[in-house]
C-alpha cells in the first residue's frame, strides 16, 4: 500500500477505505446486483410490455383470494404511495382491478384481469429460462455471496 493509500482525502476518510468499502460493503454489491438483476428480467420481459417490477407486482396478486394493499406492499417492501403508483400503468392496461373491499369499504383489493393472468402465464416460461440462468450464477457463504452479487453485476 502506497502513502496515497493512507492519506486521508478532504474529508477526512483515507483513499484505502474507498477501497475496503468498494470490496466488501454488502450493500454497495447488493444495488449493484439488483440494478444489474432488473436489466437482465427487464430485457427478456419488455417484449410483454411488462418491466421486472411490474412482473412481481402481478406476480404478487396471483392468489386464490384478491389480496388487500397492505399485504402486497409488504411482499413488495413498498410503501403504499409507491405502490399506487405502480398499480396504475397496469390498471389502465386493464391487466389489473382494483376493488373496494367488501369487510372494509376503505380498504382496497387487488386482482388479476383474465387478460392480466395470461399475461403472466405468457411471460412465466421466460422468466424461468431467466431465472436458471441467475441461478447458476449465485454461490454461498459470505464471501461466495458477495463473489455472487459481482457475477450477477
Amino acid at each position: 500500500m502506497s502513502k496515497l493509500d493512507d492519506a486521508p482525502k478532504s474529508d477526512g476518510v483515507p483513499f484505502a477505505v474507498t477501497l475496503e468499502v468498494r470490496d466488501a460493503c454488502f450493500c454497495l454489491h447488493a444495488q449493484r446486483a439488483a440494478r444489474a438483476l432488473a436489466r437482465r428480467y427487464d430485457e427478456v420481459l419488455r417484449p410483454f410490455g411488462l418491466t421486472s417490477g411490474q412482473f412481481s407486482l402481478m406476480m404478487s396478486l396471483n392468489r386464490p383470494q384478491p389480496p388487500n394493499m397492505g399485504s402486497v406492499a409488504s411482499l413488495l417492501a413498498m410503501d403504499r404511495t409507491t405502490l399506487t403508483a405502480a398499480l396504475k400503468p397496469l390498471q389502465r392496461r386493464g391487466l389489473i382491478r382494483v376493488e373496494p373491499d367488501p369487510e372494509d369499504k376503505r380498504s382496497r383489493r387487488l386482482a388479476l384481469t383474465p387478460e392480466g393472468g395470461a399475461l403472466l402465464a405468457a411471460a412465466l416460461p421466460v422468466w424461468r429460462e431467466t431465472q436458471a440462468v441467475v441461478e447458476n450464477l449465485v454461490q454461498s457463504s459470505p464471501d461466495d455471496l458477495r463473489a455472487g452479487l459481482r457475477a450477477l453485476s
